[in-house]
This record gives C-alpha cells, sequence and structure tokens, in this order.
C-alpha cells in the first residue's frame, strides 16, 4: 500500500510528531495504549454509549480477527474498494479522507483505539473515501460474515452498532459547521475538545492531557487550514494558556475558556461515561 502521509512537521512552536514525553512532577501521565492483542477496546468504546451485558462481551471477544500492525501512512482501505471485511482499531491513529485530482486532500476525521472506522461498508459495499493510518497502529480485520451473524444472535448489539454510525454522522455535522462557519480558532479548539473526551472515554486521557500524534499538515488538512494559519493559531492558543502541543501529547491549560472559546457542546458525542 502507498504511503499518503507526509513526514513529520515541525512548527513554530517546536510541535512534532514523537514520543509522549515523561510526565512532569506533579502533572498526571497520560493512560498507556491498550493491549494491542486485546478486543476489549471495542467493548470499552460501545460501553462509553451504551451498557453491555457479560454474554455481550464474550461475544465481541470471540469475534475472530486478523490482526496486523501497519506502518504509518499505510491504507488500510481505498476510496472505489469494495471490501469483505470491517478493520477494528487496536492501537495507534487513522483518518478517513479524500484525494482531490489536483492532489489536496480533505481529511474527515480522526480515529482512535475502539473505533471501526468503515463499519458503514456492511451495508455500502463501496467505499467513497480511503482510510489510512497516521501512526503505526494494529488493526483487527474482520470479516463482515462474523459482524452480521454477531448482530444477528444479539439484536442490542445491532441497535448499539447502528447507534455508533449515527453518532459518527453526528460529528461529521459538527465539523461540517466548523469548515463552513467557525472561525480557525473556534474549529481548532472544537477538535481538541472533541479529541480530548472522546479519548477520555476509552481510558486513553485524565487531568486534561491526551496524547496527539497528528502533525500541523494533517490538521490543517481536518480544518481546511493552510500550515501558516495552523501554526498562527496555536501560537496565539499557547499564549493565551488555553493548551499545550508538544511531543505528540496536548495538555489543556484551561477547559473551560477553551470550551467557550470554541463554543464547544458535547451532546452530539453522546457519551454516557
Amino acid at each position: 500500500m502507498a504511503s499518503i502521509i507526509s513526514g513529520s512537521v515541525t512548527g513554530a512552536d517546536g510541535w512534532e510528531r514523537g514520543a509522549l514525553p515523561p510526565a512532569k512532577q506533579g502533572e498526571a501521565a497520560i493512560p498507556s495504549a491498550p493491549d494491542p492483542r486485546s478486543l476489549d477496546v471495542l467493548i470499552c468504546r460501545l460501553e462509553s454509549i451504551a451498557s453491555l451485558s457479560d454474554e455481550e462481551r464474550d461475544a465481541i471477544r470471540s469475534l475472530p480477527a486478523k490482526t496486523r500492525v501497519l506502518k504509518p501512512g499505510q491504507d488500510i482501505v481505498r476510496d472505489g474498494d469494495k471490501p469483505s471485511q470491517c478493520c477494528l482499531l487496536l492501537s495507534g491513529w487513522a483518518c478517513r479522507y479524500k484525494q482531490l485530482e489536483n492532489g489536496r486532500r480533505q481529511i474527515f476525521s480522526f480515529h482512535i483505539p475502539g473505533d471501526i472506522p468503515d463499519l458503514q461498508s456492511l451495508h455500502i459495499h463501496t467505499m467513497n473515501h480511503s482510510l489510512a493510518t497516521l501512526t503505526e497502529s494494529t488493526v483487527a480485520f474482520i470479516q463482515h460474515e462474523s459482524l452480521l451473524d454477531l448482530i444477528e444472535r444479539f439484536p442490542r448489539l445491532a441497535a448499539i452498532l447502528w447507534r455508533e454510525t449515527l453518532n459518527d454522522a453526528a460529528a461529521f455535522r459538527e465539523w461540517m459547521i466548523g469548515i463552513g462557519r467557525r472561525t480557525a480558532f473556534e474549529r481548532m479548539a472544537h477538535l481538541f475538545c472533541e479529541l480530548y473526551l472522546r479519548l477520555q472515554a476509552v481510558g486513553l486521557a485524565r487531568s486534561y492531557r491526551c496524547p496527539l500524534p497528528i502533525t500541523q499538515v494533517e490538521l490543517g488538512d481536518a480544518l481546511g487550514l493552510s500550515n501558516v494559519h495552523i501554526s498562527r493559531v496555536l501560537k496565539e492558543m499557547r499564549e493565551q494558556n488555553l493548551v499545550t502541543l508538544r511531543g505528540g501529547s496536548l495538555t489543556i491549560g484551561a477547559w473551560d475558556e477553551l470550551t467557550r472559546a470554541a463554543g464547544f457542546d458535547p451532546t452530539y458525542l453522546h457519551l454516557e461515561k
């Protein structure tokens, strides 16, 4: 698979992709990544939006899956593909994107452990966008027939997975509002709030600190902004002590102020924990 992601980018603020720094004295460490051998990350994700029974958890754990470790910038599924399986992100980060004929790219969403970014391929058989890794990632591939069998045996799981796709659509609407109507500052603040809460829901963020292993170029492709504009907004946020980005991690210095600046209402995430 061809690489689609540029190399690491260092901006004026010194932010670049890299290993997370150790926590400073008195600062909470970022929770460690999930066990890449376990499907419990999917259970954790689904339980952030609904309750599961012990039987449903066991059924998810027993799903047959083939696991692969992918390098950064690898396409998992491409625009025009007709996949026969879905992918579950066990570790690492990925994004949905569309490449235009002139080479420009629009990122539609960022994905974290526990996400099944191509769940819609169960019922929409031809992909109209691509899905790629942003970092080294461990991915579990689950055949459509196995997922269809699961939801036939457990109708509540079918409803929960359907709810997950509806939540996905709600996030798309928020991103559309951001690109169409929010200022650059507002849309970036909104994205940081969203990612922090999503990571917190699956146990990968706490004390307003979380991993953020994406480059300024990738942020620009998601927010519709140039690299220069991204650098300018990040500098402004840092000067206001709202956020600090360093070594692939995000620290939010003033949550209430950040949410006010973004006009952020987390209702669209439909999180229950």
